[in-house]
């Protein structure tokens, strides 16, 4: 066990992350801040729930100067949800040093953002094409940065956000410090780390260490029609306080959450194409109980942390094992319990096999409930809540009108009158959903070169990655870049291209940058 005191950071820092109630540091937290407070270059192997912001921010915090009016470090993410997160918990963590963090990203008012910036932030987080769009703006400059982190770089490589990673690297100080996390690590990320990295430290949490002990995991093989009344019939038994379903496409997101209303379930769904304003607003809604099902994309959904999330349904299988890790982490946090439900038509079990496979964890089949099981397994819920309340409530107020009705009554039937009024009746209003091609693992290539196999002759096809507001037709990925994060403006294509045209580079962008690294 390591401890926060043990890992060398300033008091200041030590009292935040005290006040948050931690005390035992993670196991890519204990190896990263250690070698990132010396000021080396990091690669970092992780997936979510490690603890990964905390790796990184902590030591992007204790260098920063607060005297100094300049930004002095700079978060890239993929998506403005994680953004979002990413500077709410540096927020944190910086809290007690009074470092000043904004994030930037699409969707929101770049006047403001521009404003906020003129009052000296320490911090940037922000996703790469809104951060590009200030650089060539003039409005953010990047001369003071010493630290550089790039948070689910394969997720920006999926994204198409590569280029404009490196046309920021190229404007940062070449004495910069680079903290690396992703994932995976496919070739183009190596070659990031090669270019714009100097003798990194490699650290890799490995899949076994990341895969929630505190989520319990099932599948149910389900044909896709079926797939509809089977969620209902689950979300009735399990009654989760909170639940998010998956879907893989913006109009499956679209059809879900509209059918699960239909049949009397509050929910609602968000993804690429919803407003800021109206993102955020079902987001809150979600958070305060106002809605009990959230229906997402993943990317969406990448970066949310919301407290409370008992259930997560799985109603598409994602295309890849890393997904499926990113979607079963919503649940099951600090410390509390959750539930993961896959569901894998006959078609998918070969990339239920590619999922078991990477998380080093075989996934426990459950069968699919019938409309019997259904009502039977909700009234044994209401029973032990029955249960509940007569042993821990006081029941003296109710008891003159109950015992009337025993007197005419007997005590079975008046048992199976107050089931029968809590239970959901089966709804059985027609639902119609867009049937979605199966995920069908062929073997070898990696998760990358899949997620365009499944299109079906509608622009993008299925793909949530252009489904989700990330533009298509295009081949131009800096232009495709302001449709996927917001950005605005134009982009100077000979805009900060240090040493452009030097000798050795495959993309004629140049070779690998050597810093020269002032002692630590």
């Amino acid at each position: 066990m390591t401890t926060f005191r043990e890992l060398g950071l300033s008091e200041s820092l030590l009292q935040s992350v005290e006040s948050m109630g931690f005390e035992e540091a993670t196991p890519i937290q204990a190896e990263t801040i250690p070698y990132a407070l010396q000021g080396k270059d990091i690669i970092g192997q992780a997936q979510t729930g490690t603890g990964k912001t905390a790796a990184f921010g902590l030591p992007l915090l204790d260098k920063v100067d607060t005297n100094k009016e300049a930004v002095q470090g700079i978060v890239i993410a993929p998506t403005r949800e994680l953004a979002i997160q990413v500077g709410e918990e540096l927020y944190k963590l910086g809290k007690h040093k009074r470092v000043r963090i904004l994030p930037i990203y699409g969707g929101q008012d770049i006047n403001r953002q521009i404003r906020a910036l003129k009052k000296h932030p320490h911090i940037i987080v922000g996703t790469p094409g809104r951060i590009l769009d200030h650089i060539n703006r003039k409005t953010l400059r990047l001369q003071n940065v010493e630290t550089v982190v790039l948070d689910e770089a394969d997720e920006m490589l999926n994204m198409g956000f590569i280029e404009d990673i490196e046309a920021i690297l190229t404007d940062v100080p070449e004495t910069h410090q680079t903290l690396l996390f992703s994932a995976t690590m496919p070739d183009p990320i190596r070659r990031i780390a090669e270019r714009f990295m100097t003798e990194p430290q490699h650290i890799k949490v490995k899949a076994k260490e990341v895969t929630m002990p505190n989520i319990q995991q099932f599948y149910l093989e389900v044909q896709e029609k079926k797939k509809f009344d089977v969620l209902t019939r689950l979300l009735d038994i399990q009654s989760p306080e909170l639940a998010i379903v998956f879907g893989r496409t913006k109009r499956r997101v679209d059809e879900l959450s509209e059918a699960l209303n239909l049949r009397g379930y509050a929910a609602e769904g968000i993804h690429g194409d919803l407003t800021q304003a109206k993102r955020m607003s079902v987001l809150r809604k979600f958070k305060e109980g106002a809605i009990e099902v959230l229906v997402a994309t993943d990317v969406a959904a990448r970066g949310l942390d919301i407290s409370g999330v008992t259930h997560v349904y799985n109603f598409d299988i994602p295309q890849d094992p890393e997904s499926y890790v990113h979607r079963i982490g919503r649940t099951g946090r600090a410390g509390k319990k959750g539930i993961a439900m896959l569901f894998v038509t006959p078609r998918e079990s070969g990339q239920l096999k590619n999922i078991e496979r990477t998380t080093k964890r075989k996934v426990d089949r459950m069968e699919a409930p019938t409309l019997d099981e259904a009502l039977e397994g909700q009234q044994r819920l209401i029973a032990e809540k029955l249960q509940s309340t007569i042993q821990n409530e006081n029941l003296s107020y109710y008891k003159r009108i109950a015992e009337e009705m025993l007197e005419e009554n007997d005590s079975v039937t008046v048992v199976a009158a107050a089931l029968k009024m809590m239970t959901k009746e089966p709804d059985t209003t027609p639902i119609a959903l867009t049937s979605e091609p199966p995920v069908v693992s062929r073997g070898g290539g990696g998760g990358s070169k899949k997620r365009g196999g499944n299109g079906s002759g509608c622009g993008g096809g299925n793909r949530d990655r252009i489904r989700d507001g990330r533009g298509s037709g295009s081949g131009d990925g800096r232009n495709r870049d302001r449709n996927r994060d917001g950005g605005s403006g134009s982009r100077d294509g000979n805009r900060g291209r240090k040493g452009e045209g030097r000798p050795g580079s495959s993309n004629g962008r140049g070779e690998r940058k050597h810093h020269s690294r002032p002692q630590a």
